[in-house]
């Protein structure tokens, strides 16, 4: 197989978009992300980590020191991202279950429970590189891991956080979308 450097992307900018389970996504890369869906704004520039990976079990034999086959056991897809856009929508999605209200004109509450309940959502990831669109939709997915806030001179107020894809009615865990050329069905 020939190099190409035309089929090397880059993720030059983007956006994660959330929307309550069960919200209709896209089907294409041209239909505007519909009512519900809601872009989380500016995340750092580290941009977007899509971590996929499976767990396997060893089937060992008497006769080999080595395996003699590998039972798929685990399927995990994650999404990790920051956010430095410090507003409601990012608040509630990184502090789960906590809900805002307005306390008098100009102030405002965010209440953090000490018992949250599962939080799952729609999840979108939109990145561009030229022409080419890609989008990726998980139906089902929730934040299960939060790294610290920091609160600094030198930098944003961040949120990072890592969003856990669950596998769907449909037999996907995600949906990848791309009007890449190089992308051809087998």
């Amino acid at each position: 197989m020939a190099n190409d450097a035309d089929n090397v992307r880059v993720g030059l900018g983007g956006s994660i978009y959330i929307a309550p389970k069960g919200t209709t996504a896209p089907v294409d890369l041209t239909a505007p992300w519909g009512t519900g869906w809601v872009d989380l704004g500016y995340l750092s520039d580290d941009g977007v980590e899509l971590n996929y990976s499976t767990d396997t079990e060893d089937v060992t034999a008497w006769q080999s020191l080595s395996p003699v086959r590998k039972i798929l056991t685990g399927v995990d897809m994650t999404l990790g991202f920051t956010c430095i856009e410090l507003k409601t929508t990012t608040a509630t999605l990184y502090f789960p279950s906590a809900t805002m209200t307005d306390v008098s004109t100009g102030v405002h509450k965010l209440a953090i429970p000490a018992a949250p309940t599962p939080d799952e959502r729609a999840i979108g990831l939109e990145w561009t590189d030229g022409d080419i669109t890609n989008r990726l939709i998980i139906s089902r997915g929730e934040v299960t891991n939060r790294d610290s806030i920091t609160l600094a001179r030198s930098g944003a107020v961040a949120l990072p956080m890592t969003v856990s894809a669950y596998a769907d009615t449909a037999p996907e865990i995600a949906v990848w979308l791309s009007n890449d050329p190089a992308w051809t069905a087998a």
